[in-house]
């Protein structure tokens, strides 16, 4: 089977790598030796840009922001976790995936995992808030996106 890189994966094609249940956008690519660290290991700030790059594609596709108009709100991530389960090495493919858990007025949660070989790599736990787009106050989820996070993303609100 051939991977697609840099195209979200269907939940079937998520399936056959191990990744059950599916998440709501997952995409795939290749560890390169630019992220290698002196141990012949992806270096672990790598994971976080991983991370990042599929948070923003979620950003995006969800319809939060396109990161390109002063009406998008400003996202900043209030707090994050991650876990390193196992090592990653050069030319390993991976899939990165990215989902809403909860979501409240203003701020929502979002489970990030890295998956290679059937395996669960690393985790990426963390809450956005949405800021006005001037960073003077909250911006309100909405209304269409929260209906996504239940519908799609299976998420449940909060508070």
């Amino acid at each position: 089977m051939t991977l697609p890189y840099h195209t979200p994966l269907s939940a079937d094609l998520q399936i056959s790598l191990g990744i059950d249940p599916p998440q709501p956008l997952a995409m795939a690519d290749q560890v390169r030796f630019s992220e290698l660290d002196v141990l012949n290991h992806v270096n672990n700030a790598v994971y976080m840009e991983w991370f990042e790059r599929l948070r923003i594609r979620y950003t995006q596709d969800w319809g939060l922001s396109g990161y390109d108009s002063p009406d998008d709100p400003r996202i900043v991530i209030r707090s994050g976790t991650i876990h390193y389960r196992q090592e990653m090495r050069m030319d390993e493919d991976y899939v990165t995936t990215c989902g809403c858990t909860a979501f409240r007025n203003t701020s929502f949660s979002l489970c990030q995992q890295l998956w290679a070989g059937g395996t669960l790599r690393a985790t990426f736990d963390c809450v956005l808030v949405l800021l006005m787009p001037d960073g003077s106050g909250r911006f309100v989820i909405p209304d269409g996106l929260r209906d996504r996070f239940q519908t799609i993303d299976k998420a449940r609100p909060e508070g």
